[in-house]
């Protein structure tokens, strides 16, 4: 079993800035792959991001590439979603997850690929 706290969120302004974290536990994640969601109203749950926990390769989804750095601490188990220049666009519940078996590339966006989510956080780019 894996347990994903998420901490992090909350009210910013337009160009402002934001961290959220995910603390993973219950089981070693040297195969596994991590992702940031989130999920607007009215809108399907997305891709943010997301991570090999081995080698650290990273995704990231092209509304967000060049503002948003996904990351990781080994030795914390935990990884992160650096949010810079966030725009309105970007409010939204966001989940963090993880799947510790193998993704293929082409699974990486689709939810259903993961098996353990956080509880979620609320981000609101608002003036």
């Amino acid at each position: 079993q894996v347990q994903l706290v998420e901490s992090g969120g909350g009210l910013v302004q337009p160009g402002g800035s934001l961290r959220l974290s995910c603390a993973a536990s219950g089981r070693t994640f040297s195969s596994s792959t991590m992702g940031w969601f989130r999920q607007a109203p009215g809108k399907e749950r997305e891709l943010v991001a997301a991570i090999r926990w081995s080698g650290g390769t990273t995704y990231y989804a092209d509304s967000v590439k060049g503002r948003f750095t996904i990351s990781r601490d080994n030795a914390k188990n935990t990884f992160y979603l650096q949010m810079n220049s966030l725009e309105p666009e970007d409010t939204a519940v966001y989940s963090c997850a993880a799947q510790p078996k193998y993704i293929l590339a082409v699974n990486l966006v689709n939810p259903s690929t993961y098996d353990y989510w956080g509880q979620g956080t609320q981000v609101t780019v608002s003036s």
